[in-house]
């Protein structure tokens, strides 16, 4: 008796509950171009820190080029659902009054040019920063995992 429940109750149930565990996920699906931008950026925000022992102002333009495209992210993920927790780390990435690149920037356009040691001690934090991001979404549920 219980088996043959089982057999009519089965495919009727099944798709709701999957329906019911996909859609009260906390984290949104796997995004390849938040997961390319990501690591764009990433190289981009490097790039722009090596350049911080000349002067800030000669560089106005690329940092604000990069600034921009963290931004874009920003708004990117804000109105993606369930991916506050990629908006929140992409906000902490760009916050002047951080550690990471927007700190970064504050502190190079304050003093005018920054020392190569703490340039790098900074990239390592920057880089650690966007690597998390990227393990974030790629370690999200790809569509065609889904089906599995």
């Amino acid at each position: 008796m219980i088996n043959f429940l089982f057999k009519k109750i089965t495919p009727v149930l099944l798709p709701g509950i999957i329906l019911l565990a996909t859609s009260c996920s906390t984290i949104g699906k796997y995004d390849q171009y938040a997961y390319t931008q990501t690591t764009s950026i990433k190289v981009d925000a490097l790039n722009i820190m090596n350049l911080a022992t000349d002067k800030y102002d000669n560089h106005l333009n690329d940092v604000n080029n990069v600034q921009s495209s963290i931004t874009k992210m920003i708004e990117y993920k804000k109105n993606l659902p369930k991916n506050t927790i990629s908006e929140k780390m992409w906000v902490l990435i760009n916050d002047p009054n951080g550690g990471l690149f927007g700190g970064f920037v504050q502190r190079w356009q304050k003093n005018g040019t920054l020392d190569t040691t703490f340039i790098k001690e900074a990239q390592k934090l920057v880089g650690q920063s966007f690597d998390e991001l990227s393990q974030l979404e790629s370690g999200k549920i790809k569509p065609d995992q889904l089906n599995n």
